[in-house]
């Protein structure tokens, strides 16, 4: 039977990378999925049809997850397209790396981490815990970063090494605030294969941070949707409040 059958799942910032794989790896273990976006409106609704064109069942729903208006939007549309919300993952994260973002002065930077990265997830956990709450069961998995903790430099790395730290904070104290009912986890991607490391890898600078890596390369949006799919699932029944460093080793 597969893992997530009968499960509704509502995936942020999932019209790409790590949130699109985890939105069709949920969706191939028979997950209705929410696939959630801000911007990318066709690249939303090229997700779900694949995944409702495989037998699956899938619908695109735009919100601001930085503005808790917008969230309720998100969770009240789910509810009414597929009548319940069992999983949530906190994947919508700000790009102050790639495009417009890397424009930003570095105080714009710091508080786009902030809206989307911070409070987006913190507006998504409390707007949701009700919903899971009155049906007695959920479980939410939120990001943050494995060098949140033992820091990398350069400006930017302090920035997001800050707000992913907050992530961990709050979402350990959500943890014991909300057990037994809803179970609340995190994953902590390292260098993963995104449009960030797809430009790395032209340089010099990606064979540095390989050479740090144990697994000797990148991980895949695959292997943090794999360790995603473990924590949503029943097999992770008994864990709460943890986090998994999907990295290569890098320690």
């Amino acid at each position: 039977m597969p893992r997530l059958e009968h499960k509704t799942v509502v995936v942020t910032g999932a019209s790409s990378g790590i949130g699109e794989s985890i939105a069709t790896t949920f969706a191939r273990e028979g997950a209705h999925v929410v696939v959630n976006y801000n911007t990318s409106t066709e690249k939303a609704e090229q997700i779900v049809k694949q995944i409702n064109g495989t037998g699956g069942k899938a619908v695109a729903i735009r919100a601001n997850v930085s503005d808790p208006k917008g969230v309720k939007f998100l969770i009240d549309e789910a509810l009414s397209e597929l009548g319940q919300i069992d999983i949530w993952v906190n994947n919508a994260g700000a790009d102050i790396l790639t495009g417009k973002g890397a424009e930003l002065s570095e105080q714009e930077k710091l508080q786009f981490l902030i809206d989307v990265d911070l409070k987006g997830t913190i507006n998504c956990c409390w707007g949701v815990l009700p919903v899971m709450e009155q049906a007695g069961h959920g479980v939410i998995i939120n990001m943050t970063w494995d060098l949140a903790i033992h820091g990398f430099q350069g400006r930017n790395p302090q920035m997001f090494a800050a707000v992913k730290a907050g992530v961990r904070g709050f979402s350990q104290s959500l943890a014991k605030s909300v057990a037994p009912d809803v179970r609340v986890n995190l994953l902590a991607p390292g260098w993963i294969e995104t449009a960030f490391a797809e430009e790395l890898m032209k340089t010099t600078y990606y064979q540095e941070r390989i050479s740090e890596i144990p697994l000797s390369r990148f991980g895949k949006p695959e292997d943090v949707a794999n360790a995603a799919l473990y924590l949503a699932s029943d097999e992770a029944s008994y864990i709460t409040g943890q986090i998994i460093n999907v990295n290569g080793g890098l320690v």
